[in-house]
This record gives structure tokens, sequence and C-alpha cells, in this order.
């Protein structure tokens, strides 16, 4: 174990990668892999799709709520440490859920795999520690961060096929054999590092935050319910989140050991970057995961696919080319400037939702096109640079605390567009049928929110101090 960067050779570099990328994909399995084994876990488990469904959203708001303060744990107790527990805490919450004998169980497992919703941004600030070359390290930060967006299509897949043919739980099983193997992979090869030993943990600070942020998510969760939803519920709670936050900003102007100065939060390094992460995923993400794909399969206005043949033909290519984007999105960001690339990929996704919205509702290849350039644009650029630029323009004396907030802002933004898209596109549809009015409105409020995005991505300042001067 070594507080210093290790040699760049080709086998410390490679042993760093695979262990590093080891972690996501036990992370990602977690959020990816079950996707296609929902109607399967509420057959066998007797209950319905809906209450599955809700275990997905125990799991990404754990993932939210974990990812607040972790980051910054590890900055004080070690990097490798925390991340180990988290592995570890995960492995057992995913035995739990393999063994689960009812919907309630389930709950508390898939609660418990939520420790694991920083482990990209933990491996992204491991990484940028370790390794001196600013191209490198971008590189690496392109395949590592590639993950998010899923195993190359392969873990959707390899879930359906796992759960028609020998249950959901042998899912579970494979998930944990992989984050054992990751945890194992860890202890022996990752290096430490505490850039913030002996400062105290601000808990107050936290528990303030956490309060907040999770106020919000199930305000946000039950008002996406629409015509079922108990509106005075959401408006008490947003309401509620509002001053948690309040509190939080009180509280941090005057701890000695703040989990964030408010100094930090008034810079645009800050409010820009979260704000711009909060809209990009707010604009994009239900397009691709909720509103394509249930244009896809409607059999009344779209394309009539099934959900396997649907999937197959989006999400994998999807998923496949921002995988293999993602490295040289990575590699351009510290000579063309990290905040250029980033507005390419936002630029990009403006031009794939147009092309959805004028010519792949009338035409199945069209929209498929559509989907590989947002792939590419979203998944293998904004995704990746949005994620690089939480490590490099986090304040050296706090380095965990900005990669962590940005991770809530892409499971805020998510929860939001959820929200927001299917609402807009459910209101323009004529009562009791669908209408291509109402997915076009849909998306269009996404397109409108991505613009948005762009537009709020120039406040960003540029990390010059990553980037490569020519």
């Amino acid at each position: 174990m070594t507080d210093s960067p290790l040699q760049n050779t080709r086998s410390n570099v490679g042993t760093l990668l695979f262990t590093l990328l080891a972690a996501c994909i036990a992370f990602q399995l977690n959020a990816s892999m079950l996707g296609p084994v929902l109607v399967t876990i509420a057959q066998e488990l007797h209950t319905d799709e809906a209450a599955v469904s809700l275990s997905q959203t125990a799991f990404f708001t754990a993932a939210a709520l974990f990812s607040l303060f972790l980051p910054r744990l590890s900055d004080i107790k070690g990097r490798k440490k925390v991340l180990t527990w988290m592995l570890a805490i995960m492995t057992a919450g995913t035995v739990l859920a393999a063994l689960a004998p009812n919907i309630g169980v389930l709950y508390v497992a898939r609660i418990i795999q939520g420790v694991s919703g920083p482990v990209v941004p933990l491996c992204l600030l491991m990484l940028h520690h370790e390794i001196a070359d600013k191209k490198l390290y971008c590189t690496l930060m392109g395949v590592v961060t590639a993950v998010n967006g899923g195993i190359a299509g392969i873990d959707a897949i390899a879930g359906g096929l796992l759960a028609t043919h020998f249950g959901f739980r042998s899912v579970f099983w494979v998930i944990t054999a992989v984050a054992a193997v990751s945890t194992l992979l860890l202890i022996k090869y990752a290096p430490e590092s505490k850039p913030s030993s002996g400062i105290r943990m601000d808990w107050i600070g936290v528990t303030l935050l956490v309060i907040s942020l999770a106020a919000m998510l199930i305000a946000l969760g039950q008002a996406s319910n629409l015509s079922a939803a108990n509106w005075p519920l959401v408006i008490a709670l947003a309401i509620f989140s509002i001053l948690m936050f309040i509190a939080f900003w009180l509280v941090e102007k005057n701890s000695q050991h703040p989990l964030v100065t408010t100094f930090y939060l008034k810079q645009r390094s800050t409010w820009a970057l979260l704000l711009t992460t909060t809209l990009t995923m707010t604009g994009i993400f239900a397009i691709v995961n909720g509103l394509v794909m249930s244009f896809a399969q409607n059999h009344t206005v779209g394309f009539a696919m099934s959900a396997d043949k649907a999937a197959l033909a989006f999400l994998t290519p999807y998923a496949l080319i921002g995988w293999l984007v993602g490295p040289f999105s990575g590699r351009l960001a510290p000579t063309l400037g990290y905040t250029n690339v980033l507005r390419i990929g936002l630029l990009g996704s403006i031009i794939a939702i147009l092309m959805m919205l004028f010519v792949g509702l009338n035409s199945l290849p069209m929209l498929i096109t559509a989907i590989l350039l947002i792939g590419v644009t979203y998944a293998g650029i904004t995704n990746i640079i949005l994620n690089g630029l939480g490590i490099v323009l986090s304040p050296k004396d706090n380095p965990g605390f900005l990669p962590g907030m940005n991770a809530g802002a892409f499971n805020l933004g998510a929860g939001l567009s959820f929200a927001l898209l299917p609402a807009v596109q459910i209101i323009s549809t004529p009562a009791g049928t669908y209408s291509t009015e109402g997915y076009f409105n849909g998306i269009m409020m996404g397109l409108a929110i991505t613009v948005l995005a762009l537009l709020v991505s120039f406040f960003i300042p540029r990390p010059v101090d990553a980037e490569v001067r020519q």
C-alpha cells in the first residue's frame, strides 16, 4: 500500500484498470442485469410487476443517497478501505436478494446493495490519484465510465436468459460471484489513498443532505404516478426537501469540518456542473429508456415490437456503441478541452433527438439510427465527460465531495426524467388511446431540457490544470 502514484508501467496500469473495471461491473450488473428479469421475479415471488419495480426504485434511491457522502468518507478513511467495504456489503445484499422468500426481503436486499452507488466516482478518484499522465488517465476514465451505460448490452441479454432457464435467483448468484471476485481483486491489487486523513466527517451535514435528497426523490416517485399520485404529499415532501437543504446550508456555514463549504457550493465549478448533469439526465434518460421503448412496443401507433426485440434493437446497440466510443472521447478531453467535448456531446444528442422527432417516429430504421447516434453522443461522450468533470473540478482539499454530489445529480435527473417526460406524453394523449402526438410532445420536452443543459454548460469553467496545453 502506498500514498504515492504508481509507476505507469504497462503491467501496473493494466492491473489497476482491470481491478477497478471489475468493481464497476459488479455495481453495473445490479443496475442493468435485472431489467429483463422483473416479470420473472414477480411470478416467482407471487406478486405484481409494479411491486417488483419498486425494488428497482429502492436500489437507485439508496445508491443516490450513499453517493452523497461515501466519496468524502473515503477521502478521510481511505478510498481502498471504503470501496472494499462497499463491495463486501453489496455482496451480502446480493446473497440476501438471491435467498429472498418474499418481496419485502427483496426490498431490504436492494437497499443494502445500494451502498454500491458511488463505485464509479470512487474508482475514478483512485485512478486519478494513481495515473499522472493526463492523456492516459482520460483514456482510462472513458473505459471505466463507459460501464455506466451497460456491459455492452450483454448484461441485459444474459439476465433475460438466466431468468428464463434458471429463475431470477440465478441472476443474483451470478452477480454475487462477480462482486466477490471484484472485492478480492480490490483487496489484493488496489493501492490506498487517503488525501484528507485526520479530518472529522460532518455527519450532521450528511444527515440533512441525505434527508433533503430522499424527500425529493420520494416526491418525484409519487409524482410519476400522475392520476394516482397524492399531490398534497408531493408538495409537502418538496417543501420539506427545500427546508432540509436550507438547514444543510446553514450547518455547513458554521461547521469546522463541513461536508462541503458554502464557498465551494457558490462556485460555478459546482453549481453549473450539477445543474448541467441534472438537466442532461432529465432531458435524455427517459427518452431512451422510456418513451422510445414504449413507442417501439406500441401496437396502436408504434412498431408493435416485443419487449426482447425492442431491447435488442435499441438498448443493446446503444450500450455497445457507448462502450466503444467512451475511451476515445476521454482521450480527446485533455487536448480539445473537457467543456468543448461536453458541448459536442450535448449538441450531437440534440441532433439525435431531432431525428427521433421528425423522422424516427415514422421509420423504424431511422429511429434505430437516432438511438445509435445518441449512444455515441450521450453514452459515449456526454456521460463520460460529466463524470470526468466531477473529478477534475473538485477542490484539492475536498476531492470526494463533487464526484459524490454529481452522482446524486445523475440519479436526481433520472428520477425527474421519468416523472416529467412520460407525464407530458400521457397528458398529450387522448383519453383511452395512444397517439404519436403524445410521444412527440414527451420527446419534445426532453429536447427543450437538453437544449437548456447545453446553455448551462457554458457556465462550467475549464479545468485548465487537467488539460494538455497545445
